[in-house]
């Protein structure tokens, strides 16, 4: 069954029971193997054998009124070490930064937020960001929902793309309708912002049947940069005592969301386990600032990879920058 499968996935589109019964596969297995081995050939031939590092700089760590119940920073649970609300007075900072995560090497940028925080004032910081970045670096938003008009003034301030998901359990383990999710995923497709979409936050609960939907949502707005992460039990939140995923059904996860979605760019798994780079990984992220997953200020001290610990990562799986 999983040898017919994996025949199938190298030259069709796979089904979402096609996704199901691959992610059956039992973890350490023989076909375990064969599953990551085909994802890891694809991607080292598809993308010659290239491999990216995304930066993402956190502007502010506030509670924030989502209440996502896997969030650090969640108004009803809110346990991070302090809080701080970066804005244009802390602009030479911000870029001081931008500065050494462009000299590091990081190859795309993004600018995260909690979802109410200013969209002026974003922008406004966002405008002098772009001023410093070369050319050749992707500009990336991972802000709140928007609308169409928003999503404009986003391309016009220099923005190539947004990251935004809808969340396993959204409107469950969260306070955002599953539907304003869909709405801001149909705007970013309709304005031509690039897409970059995740299956997340994957706990031992979630049914291999979300998790493919979620894939295939992914494949349907064809998604040039992919990724699945595991959700982090960030102690003091509510969902903190179910526990993670192993770093093995990671992997395995991330090998099937390989095949079925066929990014036409890059493949992350997160947070970094070096299995995934064996099993169609070739992007990893680097983190500085506020991060929901962790429960100090800034998360480069912590949980955060710096760029050069993924490019150290990514070398040593004989990739390419």
């Amino acid at each position: 069954m999983i040898t017919e499968l994996l025949k199938k996935a190298s030259v069709a589109e796979l089904t979402k029971e096609n996704a199901v019964a691959l992610l059956q596969t039992k973890n350490g297995s023989r076909e375990f193997y064969d599953l990551l081995a085909l994802a890891n050939e694809m991607t080292r031939n598809e993308y010659d054998n290239k491999s990216y590092i995304f930066s993402q700089i956190g502007l502010n760590a506030q509670p924030c009124p989502m209440n996502c119940k896997f969030c650090s920073m969640a108004e009803s649970n809110y346990v991070m070490d302090g809080t701080f609300l970066k804005t244009m007075d802390d602009i030479e900072d911000i870029l001081e930064t931008v500065r050494q995560l462009i000299a590091a090497g990081t190859h795309d940028l993004f600018l995260m937020t909690t979802a109410h925080y200013d969209f002026e004032e974003f922008l406004n910081i966002s405008r002098e960001v772009k001023k410093v970045l070369p050319d050749h670096i992707r500009f990336v938003a991972n802000i709140g929902d928007f609308d169409e008009d928003k999503a404009m003034l986003l391309k016009e301030t220099g923005f190539t793309g947004v990251y935004h998901i809808r969340r396993l359990g959204e409107g469950i383990d969260t306070d955002i309708l599953p539907e304003r999710r869909i709405q801001t995923l149909d705007v970013i497709k309709k304005t031509g912002l690039e897409l970059y979409y995740c299956v997340e936050p994957i706990g031992p609960e979630h049914t291999y049947e979300e998790i493919a939907d979620e894939m295939l949502r992914a494949r349907d707005y064809g998604v040039e940069a992919m990724a699945v992460m595991r959700r982090t039990p960030v102690p003091g939140t509510p969902l903190a005592d179910k526990g993670r995923i192993s770093s093995l059904e990671l992997a395995k996860i991330a090998a099937v969301a390989r095949l079925v979605t066929k990014p036409s760019r890059s493949m992350n798994a997160h947070e970094v386990t070096p299995l995934t780079l064996s099993g169609g990984v070739n992007q990893l992220y680097a983190e500085v600032g506020a991060n929901p997953r962790d429960l100090v200020q800034d998360t480069a001290g912590n949980r955060g990879y710096g760029v050069l610990a993924a490019r150290d990562l990514l070398l040593d799986a004989e990739y390419e920058l």
